[in-house]
């Protein structure tokens, strides 16, 4: 394994030290449920060999995990830029078939399942080939480029006995499950209201990422590369920052929202896209040609509650979502979930009755204290109970459970279904944005419509 690979959020969690250090230490430290070692034997019928599509800054970071998985192995790499051939090989640490046609993977009796880690646009061709052909499908999200592919990708995925598995990892966090635990047990009473937050402040959060020197029309393929989009003169700017338009990706809602969207279905136990949405925002920061938005704050309804979800390239912000009810806030951050209860009652006479006449409001005042003042010595005490654990984004629990179904046959929880919805919820962010108007998913015609 290349150890001088990281993912952005590897970065940033090593260079955080030992303030991030920190908060992985405390008496409630979740354990995750262990991955056995790589080194462990693992019997020749038991192995599952993979081939990876795409291998750029998210298909390294799947590859640099996945090999490190006891029982899995990759043989094969598919890419359309060359310099990519390269790079999986040196992660992989041996040499691997390599090529710029993924159908080759797929024609490949020897490969058992494929990570398809392609830009948005390229996502419902590649899994409705992969499944066509029989092999086991973990695709990265959101799951669709538009609501449409997602229909296609349920539909191919519903006529097959393959595993799909979509790559928003907190389906597989033991946060998220101890967030979804203490919802469950009605910690939080009735919910009410549901906000989340996630900001980035810097050009590589933003996608201005450097470009390969080597790039071109002889190291590329670029007119496969554009696929379904419209057709344009060579463009390595396109082809390393695609986020940054619609053509290829689905901007801030599909690389940051759909995690939040997909944990927030994970801890609510619903798998359904939102019954309405309305967007706005803009591009307040990064005027560098794009045409999706740079800061995108999003209303929905999901589950007949409100939800708000704020998404900025312009200041960094915790990311963080609060689950909030009558009995107090669910509390769900990077590293650790936080329950802080709430009384929901008065703890005090009303303030209304500094509006009644004295004996009145004097009467008042002793009758509620009366009623209402604990016994001395058992005042109730409101503390926050917080839970740390590993970061809820960690690739290797959910990979983990990928190849443990592609053993098994057993379901995954994140199958092409609840990936679908996930994405719905960002289709829906993105369209209401550029209407200018609420939408709302039309599963009659399978449409987006307006509201207004």
């Amino acid at each position: 394994m290349n150890k001088a690979l990281f993912s952005r959020r590897e970065f940033l969690q090593t260079t955080a030290g030992a303030a991030g250090a920190s908060l992985l230490t405390g008496s409630n430290f979740l354990e995750a449920e262990p991955i056995p070692s790589s080194s462990q034997s693992v019997a020749p019928s038991d192995r599952i060999r993979f081939g990876i599509i795409g291998v750029g800054m998210e298909g390294s970071n799947l590859l640099t995990t996945a090999i490190q998985l006891p029982g899995v192995e990759c043989v094969a790499a598919a890419d359309l830029y060359d310099g990519r051939h390269e790079l999986s090989k040196e992660i992989v640490g041996k040499p691997i078939r390599t090529t710029r046609r993924y159908h080759e993977l797929l024609d490949s009796k020897d490969i058992d399942a494929v990570i398809i880690a392609v830009p948005d646009h390229w996502h419902k061709q590649a899994v409705v080939d992969a499944l066509a052909a029989g092999k086991d499908v973990y695709c990265e999200k959101p799951m669709s480029h538009n609501p449409a592919d997602g229909l296609a990708m349920v539909a191919a995925a519903k006529k097959t006995d393959r595993i799909v598995q979509i790559g928003a990892q907190r389906t597989s966090s033991v946060l998220c499950a101890k967030a979804k635990a203490l919802f469950e047990q009605g910690a939080i009473g009735d919910m009410n209201l549901i906000e989340a937050t996630y900001g980035r402040n810097d050009p590589n959060g933003a996608w201005e990422y450097p470009l390969p020197t080597d790039l071109s029309p002889q190291t590329l393929d670029w007119d496969t590369w554009q696929g379904t989009a419209p057709k344009i003169p060579f463009d390595g700017y396109r082809f390393a920052r695609w986020r940054c338009w619609k053509e290829y990706g689905t901007g801030v809602a599909g690389d940051l929202l759909v995690h939040l969207i997909s944990g927030m279905q994970f801890v609510l136990g619903i798998n359904e896209p939102p019954k309405k949405v309305s967007a706005f925002g803009g591009i307040y920061r990064w005027k560098d040609g794009r045409n999706m938005p740079d800061v995108h704050p999003v209303l929905f309804e999901y589950d007949n509650v409100p939800v708000y979800m704020r998404l900025s390239l312009g200041c960094e912000s915790t990311e963080v979502t609060r689950f909030q009810g009558s009995k107090g806030v669910i509390e769900l951050r990077e590293f650790s979930v936080s329950y802080t209860p709430q009384f929901g009652v008065d703890t005090s006479p009303s303030y209304y009755s500094a509006s009644f006449p004295a004996a009145m409001r004097n009467a008042y005042v002793k009758e509620w204290h009366e009623k209402h003042d604990p016994t001395p010595g058992q005042e109730p005490a409101l503390e926050t109970i917080t839970y740390n654990g590993n970061d809820y984004d960690d690739l290797k629990p959910h990979l983990w459970k990928f190849f443990e179904a592609v053993r098994s046959r057993k379901p995954v929880l994140q199958d092409a279904v609840f990936g679908h919805n996930a994405a719905l919820g960002c289709h829906l962010a993105n369209e209401s944005y550029f209407r200018g108007t609420p939408v709302y998913w039309d599963a009659a015609s399978g449409t987006i419509k307006s509201l207004a």
